[in-house]
């Protein structure tokens, strides 16, 4: 390779540093250790009141959720909370709540039961609407037949609750 040929590979690097660097700067996406990869300019989110739609209703349910998802976001964002009009919004209802047999044996009798919750939920990110989303999630946990729900639901509640919310971040924030 001449002296000349060196040169200007050398000169056409330098020139795509400066130019490049500055053409690429606005396109920065922050990340965190907890999976989170939010725009620089994305500051605030809110999580509106979701409502409890579905047939079978637990009263304390819509309340859980919509804590459960603040305080996902809280721990493990830099995000501030506003009451409405966050850079990104959360909103939904709860669709489903339902109980079934699992696991059939001898006899016809289920040895467990699943409690299974569905949530719709629509994502709206102020700052950049082509990452909006409407989608439903779903969760669940099994319990033993013998057991009544309302002795275990509390505990199932919250790892139900656990699931979905995780499932909810990744979705948005973590964009999985």
């Amino acid at each position: 390779m001449t002296l000349t040929n060196r040169f200007n590979s050398l000169l056409l690097i330098a020139l795509f540093v400066l130019v490049g660097g500055g053409l690429f700067q606005n396109c920065k996406v922050s990340y965190s250790f907890t999976g989170a990869s939010i725009a620089p300019d994305v500051k605030t989110f809110t999580v509106y009141y979701f409502p409890n739609r579905a047939r079978l209703i637990n009263p304390n349910l819509s309340q859980q959720m919509t804590e459960a998802l603040q305080d996902k976001l809280l721990r493990q964002t830099s995000l501030d909370q506003m009451q409405e009009k966050g850079d990104l919004e959360f909103e939904g209802q709860i669709t489903g709540y339902d109980t079934r047999p699992m696991n059939i044996s001898e006899g016809d009798l289920a040895a467990e039961t699943r409690l299974t919750v569905t949530i719709k939920v629509k994502y709206t990110n102020n700052k950049s609407p082509d990452d909006n989303w409407e989608k439903t999630f779903s969760a669940y946990e099994d319990f033993n037949s013998n057991q009544i729900l309302s002795s275990v639901e509390d505990e199932l509640i919250v790892d139900i609750l656990d699931k979905l919310t995780e499932d909810i971040f990744n979705a948005s924030i973590a964009n999985w």
